[in-house]
């Protein structure tokens, strides 16, 4: 049985779940709870949604639940069904005849199941529950997997991937979110197959990655078996780039640009810093920091000592240059690609963060994005040289700024110079910046005294 507290919402979901199961079961139907739910509770895991799947025909269940469905996915058998503020799948028990698209079986024939669990993508789905009793139906071995934490399709892995590329990627995101082992036949079928991923839609797949970065209790084990299977290289070869690039051992005793960006986003996992952006941008951030270093790399002097060393000058611009690709690319919204694209781009301009000007160093606190990228900084020097001193600077600084603005509203605008004599044009811009420097530094009285707008007269 589901061990929910009543009072819980989880317990809600059960309970009108349940309410749709025993409507099938009364009007002659087979209904069981299905796939990942299943899987969840037997792995102790919370459960987000509960999947019902049943003899019942898409018509029948229509039928049954009259102005409470959706017939969203009808002609692949599945109805959704409204309760209670909720919604569940209700599918049909099917078999799928022949893939055409590498994603949708071109027609489905409604069976048991026994064989509808046949048809499913890893043993560990293929899971039925009865609602009532808490009865387990393994048509497929998938509770011995479970036990085994194994990650393993059900039939022939090539024969699985070839319905639908996704499941490839699907096989890498349950093995690191679960912390699985997956089957060698599944993992030798995802390195003979990889470049199949190219068919698969930028949507979908930046859905799986990003489950993957932000789920995963280290997102390292996901990215290396990604790098493992090849499956990387077709999706973010930018970040494959980052291996065996050598960093100077002064500044990066951890390792090549790969090891840091791994130690980083895996720390990042542990810590589950709020910083105002989802999680999953932060990831992505972390992630892709670094990009730009491999087109970077170079040896020359270093400014401070004059020695030779390996360097990386204006990798983070060019970083910024190549997430912005990356994640078009991957067609991510364009709040997501402003968040991260800020947070490369911008990540090496606290290094002189003590040495700036007032007004600088409030512009550089004052960007929408700088509690994310401070998240981001810590990260960096945890797994590079631990030299804190100017984070917590920066730190200090931002707290001290927690009862005003810290960049508030310009006092002086263009109508006030206008108003003083100052003709309209393009030399206004850089005046009216000026001014509001000036205001950021307590100096503004200064600055208005010394203007003279009498040239342009």
């Amino acid at each position: 049985m589901f061990s929910m507290n009543s009072t819980t919402p989880s317990s809600s979901m059960l309970n009108s779940a349940r309410a749709i199961t025993r409507t099938l079961q009364e009007a002659g139907h087979e209904a069981l709870f299905a796939g990942g739910c299943v899987r969840d509770r037997l792995l102790g895991r919370p459960i987000k949604d509960i999947d019902i799947a049943t003899s019942a025909t898409p018509d029948a269940i229509e039928a049954l639940f009259p102005d409470r469905t959706v017939a969203v996915g009808k002609s692949f058998g599945v109805i959704l069904v409204l309760k209670d503020g909720f919604t569940f799948d209700v599918a049909t028990f099917r078999t799928d005849g022949t893939y055409i698209d590498g994603r949708h079986p071109e027609a489905i024939t409604f069976a048991t199941a026994q064989e509808d669990a046949s048809r499913r993508d890893f043993t560990i789905n293929g899971l039925f529950e009865h609602p009532e009793t808490g009865e387990i139906l393994d048509y497929v071995g998938g509770r011995a997997d479970l036990e085994a934490r194994l990650i393993r399709t059900i039939g022939d892995p090539e024969k699985r991937f070839e319905e639908d590329h996704l499941r490839m990627l699907r096989a890498l995101r349950f093995a690191s979110v679960l912390g699985f082992q997956i089957d060698y036949a599944t993992q030798s079928s995802i390195q003979n197959h990889a470049d199949w991923i190219r068919s698969v839609s930028a949507e979908r797949i930046s859905k799986e990655l990003l489950r993957m970065l932000s789920e995963s209790p280290k997102p390292s084990v996901g990215l290396t078996l990604l790098l493992q299977t090849g499956l990387l290289e077709q999706i973010l070869p930018e970040v494959v780039a980052l291996k065996d690039v050598a960093q100077p051992p002064k500044y990066h005793p951890e390792g090549d640009v790969w090891t840091h960006t791994l130690l980083m986003v895996d720390t990042l996992a542990e810590r589950k810093t709020e910083t105002g952006i989802p999680f999953e941008q932060l990831m992505l951030g972390v992630l892709l920091h670094d990009i730009g270093k491999p087109p970077a790399f170079c040896i020359a002097p270093d400014p401070q000592t004059g020695e030779m060393r390996i360097r990386f000058p204006n990798h983070a611009p060019m970083g910024a240059t190549m997430t912005q690709a990356v994640l078009e690319r991957l067609k991510l919204p364009s709040a997501c690609m402003e968040a991260v694209v800020n947070l490369v781009g911008e990540h090496m301009h606290f290094v002189d963060a003590k040495k700036m000007r007032v007004a600088r160093l409030r512009r550089l606190l004052g960007n929408p994005y700088f509690a994310s990228s401070l998240e981001l900084m810590w990260l960096d020097i945890h797994h590079s040289n631990k030299d804190f001193s100017t984070w917590e600077f920066l730190s200090d600084q931002y707290q001290s700024y927690i009862t005003e603005p810290i960049l508030p509203e310009p006092l002086i605008r263009g109508r006030d110079l206008l108003a003083r004599g100052f003709p309209a044009g393009p030399a206004m811009g850089p005046l009216l910046n000026d001014l509001y420097d000036a205001q950021l530094e307590g100096r503004l009285d200064e600055a208005l005294a010394a203007l003279d707008p009498s040239p342009a007269h």
